[in-house]
């Protein structure tokens, strides 16, 4: 069994592949709907337009879902948090991903907290500090190819998704 974390800024994808992933027979949770329908929604943090999660129950509440064969995918922005077997952290270019975000209709401070997370590698960075086995997949065009990518990382066949190989350095440049 084989529990794997798809997590990433907002707006990078998650969503989108894991629809593709479900259409392909996976076992997806969306972590979201998950933390909603167990009450594990914390207090508002007005400032940031955003709930806290207490990520300790959260856990809880997951408890056994890897003993069911084939692989699970926690879907969600703090998956990378929980237990399990590998990390896909989905990227996006910066400037891509602001218009996703403003056409979702965000607060411009949600927006360019988001893109500055994403410029600097936050969720990678978080991803990596667990040390469990961490890919990474540009979903800056689109999101058709990364559910075939995420079957790759599944396969083993990882060499072309290991960290680092989405880098917005050159942005960091331009703000700078």
């Amino acid at each position: 069994m084989t529990v794997i974390a798809l997590t990433g800024t907002p707006g990078t994808g998650k969503t989108s592949v894991s629809e593709g992933l479900r259409a392909a027979g996976y076992r997806v949770i969306d972590l979201s709907a998950h933390i909603n329908e167990h009450d594990l929604r914390g207090r508002l943090d007005s400032p940031r337009d955003t709930y806290e999660v207490d990520t300790d129950a959260l856990s809880e509440s997951l408890r056994g879902i890897g003993e069911v064969g084939g692989a699970v995918i926690m879907e969600g922005h703090l998956s990378h948090y929980l237990e399990c077997d590998a990390i896909i952290v989905l990227r996006c270019h910066p400037d891509v991903l602001r218009s996703r975000l403003e056409s979702r209709g965000y607060a411009e401070s949600k927006v360019a907290e988001n893109v500055q997370a994403e410029a600097l590698d936050v969720i990678l960075c978080e991803s990596d500090e667990t040390g469990r086995p961490v890919y990474e997949i540009d979903c800056t065009g689109g999101t058709s190819h990364a559910v075939a990518a995420v079957e790759d990382i599944i396969r083993g066949e990882v060499d072309r998704y290991l960290p680092g190989s989405v880098n917005w350095g050159e942005e960091m440049d331009r703000w700078f």
